[in-house]
């Protein structure tokens, strides 16, 4: 079962390129979320977790640059939190593999109560700069 779900009306921004990474970002959530909370291999669940937290980080430097090249006034909070939330994965990323911690059900509701506030809050901010 899906943890999120991408709709216009809920994380729509109406900038092609981060609605495009946003339905990707949730597919590889969901699929992480499936893969921990089904009991698969560990191994599977490292390799999707290492591939989503990659996939984040590209993803953040992407709007990161464009709102740089548009001269966006909420470049510096904005980028604030993508640097909170990549500390909180890198982390987990490091115990994970380190054996110290898994990802469970309260990571994903971690996660998806981070982007339920984020693209809300701070993507939709930048939609009007980044269309200009």
């Amino acid at each position: 079962m899906a943890l999120i779900t991408w709709t216009a009306g809920q994380f729509g921004t109406n900038v092609g390129f981060a609605d495009d990474e946003h339905k990707i970002l949730f597919d590889k959530l969901n699929n992480l979320y499936d893969l921990a909370t089904g009991g698969a291999d560990r191994s599977a669940v490292g390799n999707q977790l290492d591939d989503l937290i990659s996939y984040v980080v590209g993803h953040f430097a992407h709007e990161e640059r464009e709102m740089l090249a548009k001269d966006f006034n909420g470049y510096t909070a904005h980028k604030a939190e993508h640097e909170a939330l990549i500390g909180i994965c890198a982390g987990l990323q490091t115990k994970f593999h380190a054996g110290e911690a898994e990802v469970t059900e309260e990571v994903g509701q971690m996660v998806k109560g981070w982007l339920d506030h984020h693209i809300p809050t701070f993507d939709m901010a930048y939609a009007d700069a980044l269309n200009s």
